[in-house]
């Protein structure tokens, strides 16, 4: 026996290091094939003026008049470089004021609470153009610190707070300031938080709990909060806020190695010991630049210099926010690489050791808002936290969870939440869907916008919302490498527990008594990023000529023709530089990559590290454990719970759900409510059971329908209802209609307005087919089984007295004949999140290439 556990272990140890020996020969490959393509990709971006024959010789005129208008933007451009450095300056003396567009007043200071934080609560005043509507759900939107400056989610007027106002929902802001509070830590700062969303909860008692708007930073933070304190939001919304900090897949996503490089949380400590106990945000700031070096260096250069004339303004507002990072106690910083980024302890799973957040326990709705551009927090580390915290989608819904999330194809990580076009078009649909997401019932989704073509089908004139159902599989296709490198992170944490060990012991000490708060100073101030602010101000002796010529350019601009071919020229030079760029970006990825995997991976092969346990078996013995439950649930209950079962058996039919239709259900359920009293927690009970029941055991669903409506009069009642809600019942055809008829069958009642003729069993079906077979109208959605369930004590649909059909059973008895077996089985799922057990649907297709706009 020891002779075989021997050689077992031999044997592990040889498969583990052909493993890494493979896993390396197809990264290498694979990033050869990345650094190609991409080549070829910039020589057809570069070349592309050529073929167009844009680039021709000049004329001498064409010459002189390039010449002028690059000198003069040449001067203008350095005028607002040194504006730039000037406004740094003058928002460094009025001590980093919030930077808002929008009138407001502060309602409270975290400084006056008894645990002392640096945010306040703001209300944002509405303009003379922008009424408020107090009937409407409160909007909080809270500011993210992640080391740069404050504002970012209103400092414009087409951003999160501009789109609040535009719906008429009462806005509020979560803003910080420049210095932490002595001590501060992120309890503190959750405690802050959730002291503000009671006092707009109390000066909203009518509206309902209010939505919550997180970005970046906080976006984790809020999901936190709302797992810590469940009953404060209404519904949350999170923007590319990182839950999964591990995940990625190869050949992109380095940020997620620098960790692992860099000997783990060791700088971070090192950070704040120079910064006298508060780490400087300029290094975080100097960390996402350093991800894109050709925007960095030279791309955002050159588009204000070729701009000059229409986009300093923008240029100086973006770089007003952005140049002026915040500080963070050390307390704070080390909590989040330790606990965040490097221990990705925040979702937690069976896989590794979780925080004492548990985000099961959050009962708003969610929603995430992820971006495939996005090189900070990637699609992965968005939205992998859901598969960790719900390892199937009966878990899911088993909670009465929803979550719904919404993608981007190419937009950056700060374009999430400052882009305009981003403003306009997810933001501002995402506020007016609110309702609808708070009605969906439980499960996962993916909200889809679609440009909405003019009357003449050449121009978007608007934008249509609809939902489809996703299932947990969909969110582990995103990550299409796998977790295995999942060992090496955990790796990577045990590393930096032992270099933060051992810094602490060592040179924690030393450091704390040589630096102190002046030193500090200088050495943030030494910084490169503020530097070269520094050098371009006014300060600067040599620019003292600078403002009064530019004034002057100004007076006297003469611009290009935009034929001129210089200008292609330009374009053409500014390409092969940023290629160059790109081209050093893309072999240091690749660098880090593979010294990250070849490091850590033959660390783990030496010391016997594992794959990540499999959690399939456990995760279908669990669901299958449910699903027996459930059953005993199927012949219990009434007229609620029949007519809650037909309209999950709707939803069914098609995994297309159109807002405007969730829109139309709820004013119908509504009215019908209005006549009877329900309990609410009743309604919702039964609505969850019944979802579960349906989506666990579809086919007993529908064929148990018998045992809940025992009368006719109730079963009657019940259809009517049911035809009250979804009116388009009695005119569809296809599946809808099929099932419409197959209902009744079951039921043994007829079909409204149907007279029944003499005739043979297949020629009544025949006849009852054709009855509900007009032109095609839309289907019902899953959603109907929300607000259509509060109708199961709707009134009766008088109706003309008919002959029962005689597909009925007693009719078919009667007759001497065989009643045709209702088809239950053909109302089958179109989603792969139909099915509690299925492990492995269709790859979702990914949209286009990810790009790095902000």
């Amino acid at each position: 026996m020891a002779q075989e556990i021997f050689f077992a272990k031999r044997e592990d140890s040889f498969s583990s290091f052909h493993g890494l020996l493979k896993h390396m020969s197809d990264l290498y490959r694979l990033h050869t094939q990345i650094l190609l393509d991409a080549i070829r990709q910039r020589q057809e971006h570069i070349l592309a003026p050529l073929h167009a024959g844009q680039l021709r010789q000049p004329s001498a005129a064409e010459y002189w008049e390039y010449l002028i208008d690059s000198g003069q933007r040449s001067l203008l451009f350095l005028d607002t470089l040194r504006q730039r450095g000037d406004n740094t300056l003058a928002h460094e003396r009025e001590g980093y004021p919030l930077l808002l567009k929008f009138e407001h007043e502060v309602l409270l200071d975290g400084l006056d609470l008894p645990r002392p934080a640096n945010y306040s609560l703001l209300r944002i005043i509405p303009g003379a153009n922008q009424p408020v509507d107090d009937s409407r759900q409160p909007v909080i939107i809270v500011d993210p610190r992640g080391g740069h400056g404050a504002g970012i989610g209103g400092f414009k007027e087409d951003s999160e707070i501009g789109e609040s106002l535009r719906a008429g929902h009462p806005t509020y802001f979560i803003a910080f300031s420049h210095f932490p509070a002595p001590g501060q830590t992120l309890v503190d700062i959750a405690d802050a938080e959730a002291h503000f969303i009671e006092e707009v909860r109390r000066r909203h008692p009518d509206t309902g709990k209010p939505v919550i708007i997180g970005n970046c930073q906080a976006g984790w933070a809020l999901m936190g909060l709302a797992a810590a304190r469940p009953e404060l939001p209404g519904l949350v919304i999170i923007n590319g806020a990182p839950l999964s900090y591990w995940a990625g897949v190869n050949g992109n996503n380095p940020m997620r190695y620098a960790g692992g490089l860099l000997g783990g949380g060791w700088m971070t400590r090192l950070g704040s010991d120079l910064g006298n106990g508060r780490f400087d945000g300029t290094w975080l700031v100097s960390n996402f630049e350093s991800l894109n070096p050709a925007n960095t260096h030279w791309g955002k250069y050159y588009d204000l210099f070729s701009q000059v004339d229409d986009e300093a303004q923008r240029y100086l507002d973006f770089e007003r926010w952005w140049g002026s990072p915040t500080l963070l106690n050390s307390e704070e910083i080390e909590m989040i690489v330790d606990d965040l980024f490097i221990g990705n302890r925040l979702a937690g799973s069976a896989r590794r050791r979780s925080s004492a957040v548990d985000l099961r326990q959050i009962e708003a709705p969610v929603v995430v808002f992820c971006s495939y551009g996005d090189n900070i927090t990637p699609p992965q580390q968005a939205l992998n936290w859901i598969a960790d915290v719900y390892p199937s989608d009966l878990a899911l819904r088993s909670t009465g969870r929803t979550i719904v999330y919404l993608r981007h194809a190419s937009i950056g990580h700060l374009g999430i939440f400052v882009s305009g076009k981003v403003a306009r078009r997810e933001h501002r649909e995402l506020l007016s869907a609110i309702d609808t997401i708070s009605a969906l019932p439980a499960g996962l989704y993916e909200l889809i916008i679609d440009d909405a073509p003019d009357s003449n089908g050449s121009e978007a004139a608007g934008y249509t919302v609809h939902f489809e159902r996703r299932s947990i599989v969909d969110i582990l296709d995103h990550d299409q490498d796998g977790r295995d490198d999942e060992r090496e992170f955990a790796l990577v944490d045990r590393v930096s527990e032992l270099n933060s060990t051992l810094y602490d012991w060592v040179v924690r000490p030393v450091m704390r008594q040589l630096i102190n708060e002046p030193l500090a100073e200088v050495i943030r101030k030494a910084h490169p990023f503020h530097q070269q602010q520094v050098l371009w101000s006014s300060l600067n002796p040599l620019l003292w000529w600078l403002p009064g010529t530019a004034k002057q350019v100004r007076d006297n601009r003469q611009q290009v023709s935009a034929a001129n071919p210089l200008l292609a020229w330009q374009m053409l030079f500014s390409s092969l530089v940023e290629a160059q760029l790109d081209s050093y970006r893309g072999i240091r990825d690749a660098t880090q990559e593979l010294t990250f995997h070849g490091l850590y991976g033959g660390l783990s092969t030496l010391t016997g590290g594992q794959k990540p346990p499999n959690l399939q078996d456990r995760v279908v013995e669990q669901d299958q454990a449910l699903v027996v439950h459930l059953h005993k649930a199927l012949p219990h209950g009434g007229k609620l719970e029949a007519l809650a079962r037909i309209m999950f058996l709707l939803g069914r039919i098609s995994s297309k759900i159109s807002k405007e239709r969730i829109e139309r259900l709820i004013q119908q359920s509504r009215s019908l409510l209005q006549q009877f009293s329900l309990d609410p927690t009743t309604l919702r009970d039964t609505i969850r059971l019944q979802g579960l029941l349906v989506f666990a055991h579809p086919e007993e669903s529908l064929s148990s329908l018998p045992q809940l409506l025992t009368t006719a009069d109730e079963r009657q009642q019940v259809l009517d209802s049911a035809l009250h809600l979804v009116p388009e019942l009695q005119t569809s055809e296809g599946d809808l209609g099929t099932f419409w008829l197959e209902l009744h069958q079951l039921l043994e009642r007829p079909l409204p307005d149907f007279v029944l003729a003499e005739a043979p069993v297949e020629a009544s079906v025949k006849t009852q087919t054709q009855a509900v077979a007009p032109p095609h109208s839309p289907a019902p959605t899953s959603t109907d089984s929300v607000s259509a369930a509060k109708a199961a004590k709707a009134p009766k649909v008088t109706t003309a007295p008919v002959a029962p059909p005689a597909t009925t059973p007693h009719a078919a008895k009667a007759a001497g004949t065989t009643r045709a077996k209702p088809a239950a089985s053909k109302v089958k799922t179109k989603s792969k999140a139909d099915n509690p057990l299925q492990t492995k649907p269709a790859p979702v297709k990914k949209p286009g290439k990810k790009g790095e706009t902000e």
